[in-house]
């Protein structure tokens, strides 16, 4: 079978897996799991085979026109090289473990039939994606994952959040797609073609005319797709749905489908030195501001969630200074670890029993309850924290690394600009990665919360998944950054000593501080009675906070337990933390600047309908009626009322013609 063959079977798999899936869900349910699970795995299989054939040589490229499309053709093709074929790979790792993990996570979940058949479809999707070498085809699969993403992020559509949070995924995302499309098309105008190879020629040869308008354009449906600023509002919110989902979208579809777009067409964002200071702009902002808003969440989900917005900052940081080799390498990293722990938190709330206890102040006595989920989550938040030797450690430093390339003017990719932004932004926000990450830990493994009951052990399918994914979280990274050079562009990947030094030392001075102000924090706090909430820091508001909390918690003896007040975030934030906590009111200042006038721009179109158009409607029929009416009131059915009016008729014609003649 050649590889053309084999990687046309690696997204049809899934595909045809969501389409039978769908139709027997209801006649032969016990088909459902076996249908999620086989062709996912066989999509991996194909997928690692046929990065086995490319090999990180010469891309695989195969077209065929359907039909005849004008003067821009649109093309069935393939495009694998090394970067498509290793995230092909990702992918099929990431939806297998996911759909092995929900086979127990959602086993008893009555929609589990469709959920997994939009799994399904989601994975075939992204897998379009990764290998399409044509524009076009690459848009089909770009808009079926933001609609597959709708329906899973409201899975659980009895609950208001998980309705809004869908809308509002699906509604900010199509506001970054509407100038992705059009940057498409005018891209597609420049170069004559929608091919990817093409298109690269095209900007080789400097054919392009509007090289900065339509990056631009491109980035906006990158922001909205990657969960970006000012686009990136949607992702936080999308934790409402099941949390393997969050882990698919967050791992290895949706959100990195923005930065491997950029990557596999990074020369038309090269061509503008504007355009890569906007993208270093926009991915320093996206790093920092969301380590803020994550170092102050409560939701674990949550915090993962701002988490990924942060790393997938580094990612685009590292195109911004024009090396997506790193960009790649770090997506692959995060992928593994974000999965994992993603899928660990998972496990942390199927063990409270209930979605609405992920908030990590009401956890307590974890570590004893799920080793596993501890221990592989350790795993995960150490390789996030960008601690040697786990793989966080040199995918990030590849990005931190060809930053300062850039600022010392070893390499001309990218404006020094670009360079500074990027790095000062990634050692800042490696602070505050170190800090959550284990805020998160200690709140989450070690807190004094209320104890929430426990059911038992979790499904073998679940536990078995984290161990899977512990695997690269761990060892990735020491062999990776060796090995992916030759599939990419030739660039070393190796960490460089100055900022292997300068990031792992700010990572442990941002886990250090945390530890040690949670220490500071637990002595003060520890099994506070409400009437002692006073000693707390923030006096009386966290007297209300407790007494609020307290009255729905169990009591133990004569003392009242809230939710554990040591947290760290509170102490290190400082007056910023209600800030950070609303994502820094961002979605106030949307609703101000464009729901409301949105909705007040709808209210005056229904008053004017309601009350101009309707009236002139009303108005103009009411002539016609009235008529009707005066002519039915005459139809009285009554012969003698006919015979006089014909009579009186007569006479008055009579007489009129009298008179006239008379006149005449």
């Amino acid at each position: 079978m050649t590889t053309t063959t084999l990687a046309v079977l690696v997204p049809l798999l899934p595909f045809l897996g969501a389409v039978a899936g769908l139709l027997l869900g209801r006649t032969a349910p016990g088909f459902v799991r076996p249908l999620a699970v086989l062709p996912t795995l066989t999509s991996l299989v194909l997928a690692a085979l046929v990065a086995v054939r490319q090999g990180g040589d010469a891309a695989v490229d195969s077209a065929t026109e359907l039909t005849p499309t004008g003067s821009v053709p649109i093309e069935l093709a393939l495009h694998i090289d090394g970067f498509a074929a290793l995230v092909a790979v990702l992918v099929g790792l990431v939806a297998s473990c996911v759909q092995i993990y929900s086979t127990g996570y959602l086993r008893d979940d009555p929609r589990y039939p469709s959920y997994a058949a939009l799994v399904s479809l989601f994975t075939s999707a992204m897998l379009l994606v990764v290998y399409s070498g044509d524009l076009i085809v690459l848009l089909v699969g770009w808009e079926v994952m933001g609609i597959c993403s709708y329906f899973l992020v409201g899975h659980y559509w009895e609950t208001p959040e998980a309705r809004a949070a869908s809308l509002k995924a699906f509604l900010v995302t199509k506001l970054g797609d509407v100038p992705f499309l059009i940057g498409l098309f005018a891209l597609a105008t420049d170069a004559g073609s929608f091919r990817i190879t093409k298109i690269l020629g095209t900007v080789a040869s400097g054919g392009l005319d509007h090289p900065t308008l339509i990056a631009l354009l491109l980035l906006a449906g990158v922001a909205g797709k990657s969960a970006q600023f000012p686009l990136h509002t949607w992702l936080p919110d999308a934790m409402a749905g099941p949390t393997p989902v969050s882990a698919l979208i967050h791992a290895a579809t949706m959100v990195a489908a923005g930065v491997y777009f950029i990557a596999r067409l990074l020369p038309v964002f090269e061509a503008s030195q504007a355009a890569m200071v906007v993208l270093a702009v926009m991915a320093a902002v996206t790093m920092a501001g969301s380590a803020l808003a994550a170092l102050a969440q409560d939701d674990i989900k949550r915090v993962l969630a701002y988490s990924t917005i942060g790393q997938l900052g580094y990612m685009t940081g590292a195109l911004a200074v024009g090396d997506r080799g790193a960009a790649v390498f770090h997506l692959l990293s995060h992928g593994a670890f974000k999965a994992l722990l993603f899928l660990a938190a998972g496990v942390i709330i199927h063990a409270a029993g209930t979605n609405s206890l992920a908030a990590m102040s009401r956890m307590r006595n974890l570590r004893d309850r799920i080793p596993d989920a501890y221990w592989t989550m350790t795993v995960a938040l150490l390789a996030l924290a960008a601690i040697p030797p786990f793989s966080g450690f040199f995918s990030k430093e590849a990005v931190l690394g060809v930053a300062e390339h850039v600022v010392t003017g070893h390499t001309e990719h990218a404006p020094a600009a670009a360079g500074w932004i990027v790095l000062v932004a990634g050692l800042l926000t490696a602070v505050l990665t170190a800090a959550y990450a284990m805020r998160l830990w200690l709140l989450a493994f070690r807190g004094r919360g209320t104890e929430a009951p426990d059911h038992g052990r979790q499904p073998l399918t679940m536990t078995v998944v984290l161990w899977v994914l512990a695997v690269p979280s761990l060892a990735l990274g020491a062999f990776a950054f060796r090995l992916l050079p030759d599939w990419f562009d030739g660039r070393d990947l190796s960490p460089t000593l100055t900022t292997s030094v300068l990031g792992t030392g700010v990572a442990l001075v941002g886990g250090i501080v945390t530890y040690a102000a949670w220490r500071h924090t637990t002595a003060l706090t520890a099994r506070v009675p409400l009437g002692a909430v006073a000693a707390h820091p923030e006096g009386d508001a966290a007297r209300v906070e407790a007494e609020a909390i307290a009255s729905h918690e169990p009591a133990y003896g004569d003392i009242a337990y809230a939710p554990d007040p040591a947290d760290p975030g509170r102490l290190l934030l400082g007056p910023l933390h209600r800030h950070a906590a609303a994502g820094f009111h961002l979605d106030a200042v949307y609703t101000t600047l464009f729901v409301r006038p949105v909705q007040a721009g709808a209210s005056l179109v229904r008053f004017l309908d309601r009350e101009v158009v309707e009236t002139y409607v009303r108005g103009a029929g009411a002539l016609p009626r009235w008529l009707g009416t005066a002519v039915r009131r005459a139809q009285t059915g009554n012969v003698q009322t006919y015979v006089s009016a014909l009579l009186a008729g007569t006479v008055v014609l009579a007489v009129a013609v009298v008179l006239v003649a008379t006149g005449a």
